[in-house]
């Protein structure tokens, strides 16, 4: 999201015709920013707010089809002229930002976290954010929280449209083709896009540009129409308008959730409503006396800087609080944003889209690239700004991670699913769960290469983050139920001999009224409840979980031999963080891991009730805590102070390597 339209001013270029300014657009953009800015804040109180990215790219489209279309039909179009004026406007509050993000980085971030907001800053300056963090998107993802700049992704898409866009419509224009109807088609193809990948590919369907571009279209689609078909006259019909689109955006504010299938058809709320609001012209009476009033004008001129700042002001104080900060940390966060933002305007944005001089624009970009470049470095650098070399080494045998797949063959099933296998045994093995199974498959694939083993016919049927019992699900999880009733209907068929079920268990069932991440409990251990947001269907609370889960044990266990896979510990999250004594804004110093954390009570409480709904069940039971707590004490670090742990609750590639509870059922192992 970005305000990167702006009203007219007196310096524009001879060449570039705009549109008469409307104090009700800023407005609107004022809408657009404090949704978002409410959301990024207080999401408990506007769960909605980040619609306001479709707002604003609904107006970006208008007004800049304006512009273009504008010329066409002037003196003629220029694509430099074009460009220097969005150099202009885009890269004077980007590059402070940018910058300042990067300063402030390199003293509050550890290494780990400097090098990947490098990567943010060259990605943003290259206007690419969006493919970087749909490329980073998955679960074993950083927290969205702690990314400074992944607000950019919307301005990288806008800067992708105004590539294509001018090159389209100048095409249909000079061959003389009915442009409204070329729009059309090609924003129809875009949101076709949309709504047909959204369960499938999520996060490709949010970070594409292709899937996003509809929305600016539908500005642009409105800008001909404006162009070409004078204003009704005032009247009602300017003020239902006006109404209505008022109406739609306050209706995705209330409805719209983060776990809902966006952009798809939920977009159509925003995008219908901007659209609204801006047809209905200056004269709707709700764009009139509250879009166009003083206070929401004076927002809207500032929206663009407002909306880079405010990130990652939010985003650091939660890096150096360790959590979420307060809620009045929070609105005084916002308050510096607002002046920030106002500084930035008045001070930095404003002379630079009033000059005239060439050489601005070339200054401008030349300063945006030396970001670039400097993104760049710190990616691939080892500057830790306080810490020394202990750092990196403890850091990188923990962070050593393994991409599932790797030894394994990748092979469809009939309904479609991707599952992966290793081995040619007798025995058919079907292995199913979340990424707490998963973690297991280097374990098939390290055995698979020792040729004095052999290993049955393996197949890994997972989905990360999504519970293996049915009529559950985490709102985080989008197409869980579509993957886990194609595999277990797959576990039923004759082509499997052997079931194991696992999953974690401690994410899904402890609980809660268990601390919540983040609360260290006195044993020492932290507990995923809240922030999980497990539901379920027919129920709610862990004894309806656990009752669905014994019926499916039943199911199966009458067909087939079914092994219960308990959950591995979930305990102090290992992270760069844990190893740091001292504070991020003074002076910090590397410590080791401790080797041994004790064993949770309430985790021996779940495993004994999971052991006996198994034995109901007639399945068989897995427990790994004999060989990850011994003598009741769970293993966080080897003795050398290695972690064993890539995060709080996964292994790392070479710890998972190596262990054995699941040999038995993996190795073609006789009268077992």
């Amino acid at each position: 999201m970005t305000t990167t339209s702006s009203p007219t001013s007196p310096q524009e270029h001879a060449h570039l015709v705009h549109p008469k300014y409307r104090p009700d657009i800023d407005g609107l953009r004022a809408v657009a920013v404090i949704s978002v800015l409410g959301y990024h804040a207080f999401p408990q109180w506007i769960k909605g707010g980040f619609i306001g990215v479709d707002i604003f790219f609904v107006i970006s489209g208008f007004l800049i089809t304006t512009i273009i279309l504008g010329s066409f039909e002037g003196d003629g179009f220029s694509y430099r002229e074009f460009y220097a004026r969005r150099v202009k406007r885009i890269f004077p509050a980007l590059g402070l930002v940018l910058a300042a993000t990067f300063a402030f980085g390199w003293y509050a971030l550890l290494p780990n976290e400097w090098e990947q907001l490098g990567k943010h800053v060259a990605a943003g300056a290259g206007f690419v954010s969006n493919f970087a963090f749909w490329n980073e998107a998955g679960y074993f993802d950083n927290a969205a929280e702690t990314k400074p700049l992944l607000h950019l992704w919307s301005l990288a898409i806008e800067e992708q449209f105004y590539i294509f866009w001018p090159v389209l419509l100048g095409l249909a224009w000079k061959r003389k083709w009915r442009v409204l109807a070329v729009v059309g088609a090609v924003a129809a193809m875009s949101f076709l896009l949309n709504v047909s990948t959204i369960h499938s590919h999520r996060t490709a369907a949010f970070y594409s540009p292709l899937s996003r571009f509809w929305e600016l279209m539908i500005g642009g689609m409105l800008a001909y129409m404006r162009l070409h078909r004078p204003l009704p006259k005032p009247g009602w019909g300017r003020h239902a308008q006006s109404i209505a689109g008022l109406v739609l955006i306050g209706l995705g504010l209330a409805y719209i959730r983060g776990n809902k299938a966006f952009p798809g058809f939920w977009a159509i709320l925003p995008t219908l409503g901007a659209f609204y609001c801006i047809a209905a012209g200056p004269t709707g009476v709700l764009n009139r006396y509250v879009l166009a009033s003083k206070p929401m004008v004076w927002i809207g001129l500032i929206s663009y800087p407002l909306y880079l700042w405010h990130w990652p002001l939010l985003v650091f104080a939660r890096i150096v609080e360790g959590g979420l900060p307060s809620e009045g940390l929070r609105a005084f966060l916002l308050a510096t944003a607002v002046l920030l933002a106002w500084i930035t305007y008045r001070f930095v944005e404003r002379p630079a889209r009033a000059s005239s001089a060439p050489r601005m624009v070339r200054t401008l970009g030349a300063a945006v690239a030396c970001l670039a470049v400097l993104g760049v470095f710190a990616l691939t650098s080892r500057l830790t700004g306080r810490l020394d070399d202990s750092y990196f080494d403890t850091v990188e045998a923990a962070r050593k991670n393994w991409v599932f797949g790797e030894g394994l063959t990748p092979a469809k099933l009939k309904s479609g699913q991707t599952v992966f296998r290793v081995g040619s045994g007798k025995e058919r093995v079907l292995i199913m769960g979340d990424s707490h199974v998963q973690q297991y498959a280097i374990r098939a694939a390290q055995l698979a290469k020792d040729p004095a083993q052999q290993l049955n016919s393996i197949t890994f049927a997972t989905a990360p983050g999504c519970p293996f019992v049915p009529g559950i699900f985490r709102d985080a999880t989008p197409g869980c139920d579509e993957l886990r009733t194609a595999f277990i209907d797959y576990a039923l068929t004759d082509d499997v001999d052997t079931i194991v079920i696992g999953g974690c268990w401690n994410c899904y069932f402890i609980d809660q009224a268990q601390p919540a991440t983040g609360a260290l409990s006195e044993e020492g251990f932290y507990f995923r409840a809240g922030p999980q947001k497990l539901l379920f269907r027919e129920g709610s609370g862990v004894d309806a979980s656990l009752a669905s889960l014994e019926i499916l044990l039943k199911r199966i266990a009458s067909r087939k031999k079914v092994y219960l896979l308990l959950d591995n510990p979930i305990g102090l999250e290992f992270s760069p963080e844990h190893l740091i004594s001292g504070h991020r804004l003074g002076t910090m110093h590397v410590g080791r891991m401790t080797p041994h954390i004790a064993l949770r009570t309430t985790q021996n409480s779940l495993n004994q009730r999971m052991a006996e709904i198994a034995n109901r069940s007639g399945a068989s039971v897995v427990d790994p805590l004999p060989f990850l707590c011994p003598e009741n004490q769970c293993i966080r670090a080897l003795a050398d102070g290695t972690p064993v742990y890539k995060d709080r609750d996964h292994f790392r590639s070479d710890y998972a390597r190596t262990v054995p509870y699941l040999d038995d059922i993996l190795l073609e192992r006789h009268g077992r």
